[in-house]
């Protein structure tokens, strides 16, 4: 999916006081942490990410292959947080403009 640059700016205000709910830890981006990904969207719909500074992961740069690899839309990324979007196929919380 594709969002707008209005739905990008209401999803980071949304996004804002969210904390992170999975980290990337020194092995970079595992079929775990990808597995983790994506059940932490389908409970949230709206997540951040953090990437450990030790792994030389770029976040900013690394965040399109990681919403690809989940299916979810890229809202943003910034230093070493990436916030992406997947909405549920049921009970849909969060609806955009």
């Amino acid at each position: 999916m594709t969002l707008t640059g209005k739905q990008k700016r209401y999803l980071k205000g949304l996004a804002h006081s969210l904390k992170p709910v999975v980290q990337i830890g020194d092995k970079g981006l595992t079929p775990s942490v990808i597995a983790s990904i994506q059940t932490e969207l389908e409970r949230h719909e709206l997540i951040k990410i953090r990437a450990n500074s030790d792994n030389g992961m770029r976040p900013k740069k690394e965040a399109p292959q990681i919403a690809a690899a989940v299916d979810a839309s890229l809202v943003g990324a910034i230093g070493r947080m990436v916030t992406l979007y997947k909405r549920r196929a049921q009970d849909a919380k969060i609806s955009l403009p």
